[in-house]
């Protein structure tokens, strides 16, 4: 067989299992879109599979009433970006004082950092919990702007532990030159470091937000019935549509159907769709000098 033959398989292989993941990754968002765009009639029609026979939008309708997007997206939005940005900015702080400066327990320090990022975190929820309460903090959003602000947010050792590897990697002859011009330790931290972290910083911050988007269980917790956000909403979506429209025997349109469910769930993911094509192109290069991908 020669060279160009192998070649030329090797490619088709790699592109059938590129082909794969793709569909893997495709399939559920391409089924959640076909069905939340179809009527009771389309999904009782065993015919109808993938294309609905009409663009039938009251599902969208009935699960924005549901949802209460005009307050639940608001909601979703601050307890999502706010924490977002105090973690970017502190874990960077955090990250490049370990990177850079000798101090004692640092070690120690290192391997706590280690540590949160492998105890699960549903094991410090009971003293968080007790700890807030006693600050009055429980129902108020500063439950989760605190520990975003003190490098306790959700999974912040991830980002320290990305952004030390990212530091290290910086020239400190940079940092050196900077010093002889008479720049202190903060103008180096802010003139120099971050120009040269912005698409690490785009990476920490769209992970930071969607895992603030995605949370549900510490927003029930230490949020109550107070705040609100988008998929806490859609995980108490049944109860509230059921509340909201009454089943009757007679009426079968009034019973919860999958499409109204996916329509749901499309709404919620938009704005996570949305953020990530904005920062698309920081993020994949920020991707690729994090080094996230194992190069």
């Amino acid at each position: 067989m020669s060279r160009k033959t192998k070649g030329l398989i090797t490619k088709i292989v790699i592109f059938i299992i590129l082909l794969g993941i793709a569909y893997a990754y495709l399939h559920p968002l391409i089924y959640m879109v076909s069905i939340s765009f179809m009527s009771m009639r389309d999904l009782a029609n065993p015919i109808v599979s993938w294309i609905p026979t009409e663009l039938y939008l009251d599902n969208f309708k009935t699960a924005w009433k549901v949802l209460d997007v005009p307050n639940s997206i608001w909601d979703s939005i601050e307890m999502s970006i706010i924490p977002a940005i105090f973690q970017t900015i502190v874990t960077a702080l955090v990250a490049y004082g370990l990177a850079r400066f000798e101090f004692p327990l640092k070690r120690l320090i290192f391997f706590f950092v280690i540590a949160a990022f492998i105890i699960p975190v549903q094991v410090t929820y009971v003293p968080k919990y007790i700890l807030f309460a006693r600050l009055k903090l429980v129902g108020t959003p500063w439950s989760t702007f605190l520990p975003a602000m003190l490098g306790q947010g959700v999974k912040s050792s991830i980002f320290i532990l990305l952004y030390y590897r990212f530091f290290s990697m910086i020239p400190i002859a940079f940092e050196e030159a900077a010093e002889i011009d008479g720049a202190n330790r903060f103008e180096i931290f802010y003139k120099v470091i971050l120009p040269m972290s912005i698409p690490m910083i785009v990476v920490t911050f769209l992970f930071s937000f969607v895992w603030y988007w995605n949370e549900t269980y510490m927003a029930a917790v230490f949020n109550g019935d107070n705040i609100k956000t988008l998929p806490v909403m859609l995980r108490d979506f049944v109860n509230r549509y059921t509340a909201m429209f009454p089943t009757r025997d007679a009426s079968v349109e009034n019973r919860i159907n999958e499409g109204i469910r996916m329509a749901a769930t499309l709404i919620t993911i938009i704005p996570l769709l949305i953020v990530y094509t904005i920062l698309q192109r920081r993020f994949v290069e920020g991707i690729e000098r994090a080094g996230i991908t194992g190069e």
